[in-house]
């Protein structure tokens, strides 16, 4: 099976095969073409310019001391172009150039990358608890079932945010999700993704066999309550519970509504002891 190639790996190398392709053209029309004043060792701007949008500034610089050796070698070789040319002051102005056409670009393409990075991180975050977001679990979860190896899904719900946002207001509320997601991810397993998927709706992707998932959601939840914080859960597994996305976010909505009722039963029992007390 053939493995795929990040696009910006593949970018990075047509690149750097284009700018080869370029250095060896300019080089050899240097030779067997250049006369004085035709000025053929311009077109190294361009291989200079294709690595260091390629590889940053680093590549940028490295691209024009190619450059320029390529330039001074081809000066040399070149029988209708003096060689004292190769060591005059228009020949280190041409370093310059390449130099700094090779800087400025690469300092171009390194601040892209940055940015462009932030924005993917951004693209992939909740605003309120800086977790992955809906659509960037799914499709961590899509990977998941398409490289097959065993994993949990697990599902979390708060179960008294409306009360808080009707009691204290939503900025209260949110900082209940804020809480939630933080204790979450400091509490997941190594390797585990943690996103919020939904307003109080929270799921962990845990890597591994997890034979005691249901043991990982209780022991989540009474971590949870002695911060104070009421959370639901339910689970499933690959392949035990299904082997697609679907087959286990349904079953594990099946366990967490079952977790749901079981805690609401609990409440009203608790509300009915203290009415006879």
């Amino acid at each position: 099976m053939l493995s795929r190639v990040p696009n910006g790996m593949l970018n990075r190398r047509l690149a750097l095969a284009a700018a080869l392709g370029l250095y060896v053209a300019v080089f050899l029309s240097f030779i067997f073409v250049e006369v004085p004043g035709l000025g053929l060792g311009h077109f190294f701007y361009i291989p200079v310019a294709l690595l260091a949008l390629a590889f940053g500034i680093r590549g940028g610089i490295v691209a024009a001391a190619v450059a320029s050796a390529l330039y001074g070698l081809a000066i040399v070789l070149t029988p209708r172009v003096p060689t004292h040319d190769v060591v005059t002051f228009a020949t280190a102005i041409r370093l310059v150039n390449y130099s700094i056409v090779g800087a400025v670009l690469g300092w171009y393409a390194d601040q892209h990358r940055v940015h462009i990075e932030r924005l993917r991180e951004l693209a992939e975050r909740d605003f309120v608890t800086g977790l992955l977001n809906a659509r960037a679990f799914d499709e961590a979860l899509a990977r998941r079932c398409s490289a097959g190896a065993p994993f949990a899904l697990v599902l979390a719900d708060m179960d008294d945010l409306k009360r808080i946002n009707d009691a204290h207001g939503h900025t209260e509320g949110n900082r209940a999700i804020r809480r939630v997601g933080e204790a979450l991810a400091a509490r997941a397993p190594n390797g585990a993704d943690v996103a919020r998927v939904g307003g109080d709706e929270f799921a962990l992707l845990v890597t591994g066999r997890v034979d005691a998932a249901s043991t990982l959601c209780s022991e989540l939840e009474r971590a949870l309550s002695r911060s104070g914080l009421d959370v639901s859960f339910g689970w499933a597994s690959l392949p035990d519970d299904g082997e697609t996305s679907l087959e286990l976010f349904r079953k594990a909505d099946d366990r967490l509504y079952a977790a749901k009722l079981v805690s609401r039963n609990r409440t009203v029992i608790s509300l009915a002891s203290g009415v006879a007390n």
